[in-house]
């Protein structure tokens, strides 16, 4: 589901030489607005890859989760690993989609924000292909999403998602209930075929049965940043994935973004799904909703919108597919 970084400062990276920065300033660049006035260690640990000790606290943390040939699924061990995915996030989002990195971000070619030190972090690994890792040969990460779980965000300050969508409301109504935030999901582009996605989608199922999460939130994106220009994907949202009012959240008010853009039976439905992102079209199929109302990410040149998917809602012939207890792309 959801998403990629969250930027600070939308600064596009001119010619002009960039002015001194001490460490904390520059440090401070990486992580979202409200963060920014984190103290110096929390920020390195951002940048380096380090998690806080929350995101670490994994039974079996090193197990692979499931596996199709050369390719498997398992959650990040250690710092390396998160900065490889950092790596295949610049890779995806700045390089090849419309992303505006800052100064920052692009003298790192890493994407980076202060969620990363507290998230755990699933890859996808060919282990037919390697990558150079501090002198090393490693399986190459081409796939990855960033898991955090609720009893870790709120000790350090809350969702991601938080951020564009009321999801404090959510949580009040669910009190009971356990809530998993998923973002960054990215594949490298020749890995984008059922296999990668199949796998990481058994890797968060496998997750989720871990750490009994209840319902699953994040969110997704639309490429562009003209909502008249997205009217079909947005309408067809808003009238046939609209969250029921218990599970519905809304983007921040002065965030709002009217997704009901034209009249239901004006929607070719055909169209709409074929606009989609294959990333939408996906939980929707497994049962997820959409909140109300969209937001403009004029960093990222993306329209968002919150996708809410409770683990009751999922079908259950993905379930039987995936097996009840993660079971189908287990490793040998």
């Amino acid at each position: 589901m959801p998403k990629r970084a969250q930027g600070v400062g939308a600064q596009r990276f001119g010619a002009s030489r960039l002015a001194p920065l001490g460490p904390k300033a520059l440090m401070a660049k990486f992580l979202p607005l409200h963060q920014a006035s984190a103290g110096f260690i929390p920020l390195l640990r951002a940048y380096s890859g380090i998690r806080h000790r929350d995101s670490r606290q994994q039974p079996s943390g090193a197990a692979t989760l499931g596996r199709i040939g050369p390719l498997e699924v398992r959650l990040a061990r250690n710092s390396a690993d998160v900065r490889q995915a950092q790596k295949l996030r610049y890779k995806v989002f700045y390089d090849e989609m419309s992303a505006i990195p800052d100064a920052a971000t692009k003298l790192a070619r890493r994407d980076v924000d202060g969620f990363d030190a507290i998230c755990d972090h699933l890859l996808v690994l060919d282990h037919d292909a390697t990558t150079n890792v501090l002198g090393r040969q490693q399986p190459k990460v081409v796939g990855t999403y960033r898991l955090l779980r609720q009893c870790v965000a709120l000790r350090h300050g809350g969702f991601y998602s938080a951020a564009e969508f009321d999801i404090g409301s959510l949580m009040r109504r669910h009190s009971t209930l356990n809530f998993l935030e998923l973002g960054r999901s990215c594949v490298l582009k020749p890995y984008r075929n059922k296999r990668t996605v199949e796998l990481l989608w058994h890797g968060i199922w496998a997750y989720v049965l871990r750490h009994d999460i209840d319902a699953l939130i994040g969110c997704a994106s639309l490429e562009g940043t003209d909502p008249d220009a997205l009217a079909l994907q947005l309408s067809f949202l808003h009238h046939h994935a609209r969250a029921p009012e218990e599970w519905r959240a809304s983007a921040l008010p002065q965030r709002y973004v009217e997704m009901n853009r034209m009249p239901k039976e004006a929607i070719d439905a055909k169209a709409a799904l074929h606009e989609l992102p294959p990333l939408v079209k996906g939980y929707l199929r497994l049962g997820g909703y959409v909140g109300d109302g969209a937001v403009v990410d004029s960093q990222f040149g993306t329209t968002d919108v919150l996708i809410i998917l409770p683990r009751t809602a999922i079908s259950p012939r993905y379930i039987e597919h995936f097996g009840a207890s993660a079971n189908r792309h287990a490793a040998a």
